[in-house]
Formats: C-alpha cells, structure tokens, sequence
C-alpha cells in the first residue's frame, strides 16, 4: 500500500534525509520518500500496519521540523 502526504512548511534538506531514513526503518514500512521541492512524502508499506506506520511517522516529522504540518495529500 502506498500513502502521500504533504509536508507543508519543510524546508530543510538535511532534516528531510534524516525524516525519510527513519521512516524507511520503522516496521512495515518497504519504502519512504521525501521530496524537498514538492514537499511530499510517500510510504510503501504493510497496509495492516498502515495507522501506526502513519501515526510514527508523524511524531518523527515532529521530531525534526515542530512547524511542519503533515497531512495526507
């Protein structure tokens, strides 16, 4: 299953790289992408454990950019 979401307000390069490792990491998870210019993030994962990939990868966004809103695209 694949999930998009925005990332509105990212603007950090290094703190996308480090959002997408550690959501590549998280259990389920068999992709994750963020892209910078569009601001998107893309999750390939188990859709079983979809809530709690997505509930995860939100408090990691919040982790490294507290202004960013994540919401699905």
């Amino acid at each position: 299953m694949k999930k998009k979401f925005m990332l509105k307000g990212l603007d950090c390069a290094n703190c996308a790289s480090k959002i997408e490792r550690e959501i590549g990491k998280l259990d389920g998870v068999s992709s994750a992408s963020v892209n910078l210019i569009t601001t998107k993030l893309i999750i390939e994962g188990d859709e079983t454990k979809m809530p709690e990939i997505i509930t995860a990868s939100e408090k990691i966004v919040n982790k490294y950019e507290s202004e960013v809103v994540f919401k699905k695209a």
